[in-house]
């Protein structure tokens, strides 16, 4: 009973585990886009609706028309047979021949003591062969020869009597409907300038669509958008209206971030350096060392701020050599008795905005100059995307503090920290300004045994 259950089971799964395989395999081989989509929509149906119609067609109207063309004409065939065999004498052969020539259009003639040649090999599609053997076998009922294939405008029939053959040229028109193709031209035409025309009407709705996504792209990358007016439907005009007001929200934003930042850090310094003043006044006194340390912290601290609202600023984006960012990286480390190595794969220029991003390398590299002894910089430019790895052999962050690090303020104490002060901005300016690239950091376990940094931003 267990194995009959086990079957039972293995039979009802089969069907939808069939279904699914079948519907991954669609899903895997289908267009992505909505331009090719939208034309398979259209397509499919017109290719579908025209297989049916030409298979009625064939099936009711040519093959009919073609039966009754050649039953006639059999009909007319065997008149002249029973003619022929009522009057043995050859001296009416030539009224019938002239007679038939005159009213039926066709063309006889008697062949005494002749035979029927071998017959020919039947085409390979051929609805007129098939129906008119199909007519003169029912209808005639004698030997027959046909050759619906030597020449184009003419049948050719021969009808084995007693002691002759009957000979019989037709027009291939009188027993086949040769103009039903017309209607198949008509009909593939037809689907052709449909499908045209809908091919251009789809461009014009799939460009504004096309132009919105840029738009997003670009603004997602921090480049310039230039001038963007919503396009097409109603429903591409509002999803662009909507990214129009998010995009100006987005960016008030981070006009009054950068702004509150820039206040308050202009005000704190101010502060400060009174607080320096006096205590420069106060001279040497070792009670004021932890009150100067504390100034400095708080100096530093400032001088985060001032540069994670530097990353927000506006800066246009240009052309920026990432062979010389990583040349200036080798040296630093080169100056600092330390390794480090480059590779680049693809083109060496990227349009990104150079002041930004220089900072964020140089992050992360300053970072890796400090707590490890080695770095290996592996850099992938591609069609899509750039990919920027860095790989060192110092103590790494553990992997529960990964995410906390990129908070702003955070600070790692058990093995390091990306700012030199100590303020936590570091990896927060460094995300920060992929992210304001259309990209990202992360960090991970580096094959060195340290901390791998990895940079990804569309190219």
């Amino acid at each position: 009973m267990a194995i009959f259950e086990t079957i039972r089971r293995a039979s009802e799964r089969a069907p939808g585990t069939g279904v699914k395989r079948t519907s991954r395999w669609l899903r895997r081989r289908m267009p992505t886009g909505l331009f090719a989509r939208s034309l398979l929509i259209i397509i499919l149906p017109i290719l579908i609706l025209q297989t049916v119609l030409a298979f009625v067609f064939m099936q009711r109207h040519w093959q009919l028309v073609t039966e009754r063309l050649s039953a006639a004409v059999t009909q007319e065939i065997a008149a002249i047979v029973e003619l022929i065999e009522a009057s043995p004498d050859d001296a009416g052969y030539a009224t019938l021949t002239r007679i038939v020539k005159d009213d039926l259009g066709m063309t006889i003639s008697v062949e005494p003591g002749a035979k029927l040649p071998p017959p020919r090999p039947k085409p390979f599609f051929s609805l007129l062969d098939q129906t008119l053997t199909e007519e003169i076998s029912h209808r005639i009922q004698r030997p027959f020869w046909i050759d619906t294939v030597g020449n184009s405008g003419l049948l050719e029939i021969r009808i084995l009597l007693e002691d002759r053959v009957l000979r019989v040229f037709v027009s291939r028109n009188r027993a086949y409907a040769s103009n039903s193709h017309i209607f198949i031209v008509w009909m593939v035409g037809t689907s052709l300038v449909l499908i045209i025309i809908s091919t251009l009407f789809l461009r014009g709705q799939i460009r504004p669509i096309l132009t919105l996504a840029r738009a997003a792209e670009n603004f997602g990358k921090g480049q310039k958008i230039e001038e963007f007016s919503p396009r097409g439907a109603d429903e591409v005009r509002r999803a662009g209206l909507a990214f129009i007001l998010m995009r100006e929200r987005i960016e008030r934003q981070m006009e009054q971030r950068t702004a509150m930042l820039n206040g308050v850090s202009h005000d704190l310094r101010t502060i400060l350096t009174r607080f320096k003043l006096q205590l420069a006044l106060a001279g040497d006194n070792p009670d004021l060392e932890n009150l100067n340390q504390d100034v400095d912290d708080m100096q530093s601290m400032l001088e985060g701020y001032m540069a994670f609202a530097r990353g927000e600023a506006e800066e246009e984006v240009g052309q920026l050599r990432l062979s010389d960012l990583f040349g200036k990286i080798e040296e630093d480390f080169r100056l600092h008795g330390k390794s480090a190595t480059w590779r680049l794969e693809g083109d060496d220029a990227v349009r990104v905005r150079p002041n930004a991003f220089a900072r964020l390398v140089g992050n992360l590299a300053s970072n890796a100059r400090r707590y490890a002894e080695r770095l290996e910089i592996e850099a992938r430019h591609g069609d899509k995307w750039l990919i920027i790895t860095f790989d060192d052999d110092g103590p790494g962050i553990p992997a529960e503090a990964r995410d906390e690090v990129f908070k702003p303020f955070f600070r790692l104490d058990a093995a390091r920290n990306l700012d030199a002060s100590g303020t936590g901005l570091g990896l927060a300016i460094a995300r920060d300004v992929a992210r304001s690239h259309g990209g990202n950091v992360v960090l991970s376990d580096s094959p060195l045994g340290g901390l791998r940094a990895t940079i990804r931003v569309p190219a």
